[in-house]
């Protein structure tokens, strides 16, 4: 097709007026036809000339990238985020060809991870400017991190399962003795009417206690390495975290936590299983509790939106860092000193079962809100009997 403009054009002196017009009709309609497939592209396509001033830019650029003008002046000039027109500067000026570099970017007041390339513009074996393609990747990665998810869950299975059976008989056989000599101690001294030395029953009670902890690690993994057999029945979210409330209330408040509760009165019932999402919903809360060392206050909320049951537990604690809210569902990633770092997997676990998803939403120093979505159950469509007249 540019073959043909470029010969037309060569012969636009021996052209009638009509065959001008009608020329220039099929030049804008093609024109208009590249600016639809441009602007129609998921990603953004930006082109600057051999200034750098940027000269097109499709709409979905200008979603991506936070733009200040559309069109005219050197691209990292046009750009309010200084870190990205940093860069562009820096790419743009040196000529540099960049592959997929991945940059944290708000527009619009959303963040997003974007992966940007720049290559040059080239014209009959000549640069004439740049080409910058932006992709928004944050869907991507959140795919990635939870297939990594799903991975590592599978290798603590593999790992849970040889090592339970490796420690936790012989755990209950050290606790036993324990016990035993604990007896026979006690069983001497009274026999010889000789006083026991309270160090004694200290380092049997220190013993027992250690012997406890390492059991209940064990369970955990247990736990976390068996498939869950969910005995899923219609349940009212609602009256289940009132009666979670109802039992953690007098905790919280020695903590100095104050709980509220905001739950949406219209919510339909769901498929779970009360046990299971209990534990789901106690493990973020005992989370929350950790998180407010000097008390806070915890809410817990419902809504339904778009055919999901939305279930948040929103904290006003520490927050979390940036650089752990990826691994916070990943098994043995925990950021207290006694912690397991099994908790939030048995979370993430429990709510993929029911076929839910969970999301965290942290700012360091700020708190934390996890969000759990699960699917509306969907009422059986009933044919209308139909009987043919006689």
């Amino acid at each position: 097709m540019r073959g043909f403009y470029r010969r037309a054009l060569s012969k636009i002196e021996r052209l009638t007026p009509q065959q001008c017009r009608e020329l220039l009709v099929s030049a804008s309609g093609e024109i208009l036809r590249l600016e639809t497939v441009l602007d129609s592209l998921p990603s953004g396509i930006l082109v600057c000339d051999e200034q750098h001033s940027l000269i097109m830019a499709n709409k979905s650029s200008l979603r991506l990238l936070p733009l200040s003008n559309p069109e005219g002046s050197p691209l990292w000039e046009l750009i309010s985020d200084e870190y990205v027109a940093a860069f562009f500067q820096r790419v743009l000026s040196n000529g540099d060809r960049v592959l997929e570099h991945e940059m944290d970017v708000e527009a619009q007041g959303t963040s997003r991870l974007l992966s940007i390339s720049v290559h040059p513009l080239v014209d009959r074996r000549r640069i004439t400017g740049s080409l910058v393609h932006v992709e928004d990747i944050t869907e991507k990665r959140a795919g990635e991190v939870r297939l990594r998810r799903a991975e590592n869950l599978a290798s603590l299975t593999t790992l849970a399962a040889g090592i339970a059976h490796e420690i936790k008989n012989p755990l209950g056989s050290i606790s036993i003795h324990l016990q035993l000599m604990q007896k026979a101690l006690a069983k001497s001294a009274a026999k010889n009417s000789v006083k026991q030395s309270p160090l004694i029953d200290k380092y049997f009670n220190i013993l027992n206690e250690e012997v406890d902890r390492l059991n209940r690690t064990v369970v955990d993994f247990l736990f976390a390495a068996r498939p869950m057999t969910l005995e899923l029945r219609e349940g009212n979210i609602n009256f289940l975290i009132a009666e979670l409330a109802e039992f953690i209330k007098a905790e919280l408040e020695q903590s100095h936590i104050l709980l509220l509760l905001e739950l949406d009165e219209n919510l339909p019932p769901a498929l779970i299983d009360e046990r299971y999402m209990k534990q789901a919903l106690l493990n973020l809360i005992k989370n929350a509790q950790a998180a407010m060392p000097s008390g806070g206050l915890l809410t817990i909320a419902t809504q339904v939106s778009d055919n999901e049951i939305r279930i948040s537990v929103c904290d006003t604690g520490v927050g979390i860092i940036a650089e752990s809210l990826a691994k916070i569902f990943e098994p043995y990633f925990t950021t207290k000193d006694n912690g397991t770092g099994l908790g939030l997997t048995l979370v993430f676990k429990i709510i993929k079962e029911h076929h839910g998803e969970i999301a965290v939403e942290s700012r360091e120093g700020e708190g934390s809100n996890f969000e759990i979505s699960l699917p509306v159950r969907r009422k059986e469509k009933r044919l209308i009997t139909y009987e043919e007249q006689k």
